[in-house]
């Protein structure tokens, strides 16, 4: 079966795999030994759910990151000996 791949979103994009999904659990086994854990997590059965989830880990790490970059704004340095 075909999927589309999250696992590796910030380095690899939104991929398609050929898969074999078996029937007892939800992890997808790929070619290679690639290991795909989660429908819906690090794989989806169609494009479209797949960039929805791609789209709102970017809005995740966008907002992770701002929060950050905030913390570092109000950080202040001492000197003391």
């Amino acid at each position: 079966m075909n999927v589309w791949t999250t696992k590796n979103v910030f380095t690899q994009g939104v991929r398609e795999a050929e898969v074999n999904v078996p029937d007892f659990s939800n992890v997808a086994i790929g070619k290679y030994n690639e290991t795909y854990l989660g429908e819906g997590v690090e794989w989806h059965r169609t494009r479209e759910l797949a960039l929805q989830y791609a789209e709102q880990m970017k809005q995740n790490r966008i907002a992770s990151l701002e929060k950050q970059i905030e913390k570092l704004k109000k950080l202040k340095f001492d000197f003391r000996l």
